[in-house]
């Protein structure tokens, strides 16, 4: 991951994909702004609703499904209720099994990131839970590759 400086000046144009997020007062802890563990759940939420819109992902269903094996976040700024927060996506490495994310959180009407996190997945079988000899598969593979911002990503 880049130097805490360097994501600290993130803008929404360092990323590829964008979703929104209406907080909610439940979003907040009792020092008035989002608890760090609801990030989790944010990154969690536009990793996977890329995954399911642009990549075929049916998480019920799925022959493979992506486990995560490491996740991390730097904080910024506070972000709470009753703000829009715009949940930013890119990919910074694609590898044959697993792929590492890289979120940015900015709060609609701010340019100044709030949180930047990482969130990394290993793709593997539903079933054995071991990465496929190929790595993943073909859809997940390319529609992940238009969120990377490594030009050496090889479909």
């Amino acid at each position: 991951m880049a130097a805490v400086a360097e994501l600290k000046k993130r803008t929404r144009r360092d990323y590829k994909y964008m979703l929104d997020y209406r907080t909610r007062w439940i979003d907040n802890d009792m020092y008035d702004h989002m608890n760090n563990s609801v990030y989790y759940y944010l990154f969690d939420s536009v990793v996977n609703t890329y995954l399911i819109q642009h990549c075929g992902l049916h998480p019920p269903t799925s022959p493979e499904i992506g486990l995560v094996v490491h996740s991390h976040c730097d904080y910024f700024g506070p972000l709470g209720f009753p703000a829009v927060a715009d949940l930013c996506l890119r990919v910074n490495k694609l590898g044959k099994s697993s792929v590492t994310y890289e979120i940015g959180v900015f709060e609609q009407g701010s340019e100044e990131a709030r949180a930047v996190g990482e969130f990394v997945h290993v793709f593997v079988g539903r079933e054995n839970r071991r990465p496929g000899v190929n790595g993943m598969g073909t859809a997940l593979r390319e529609g992940l590759a238009k969120l990377t911002v490594d030009a050496q990503a090889k479909l």
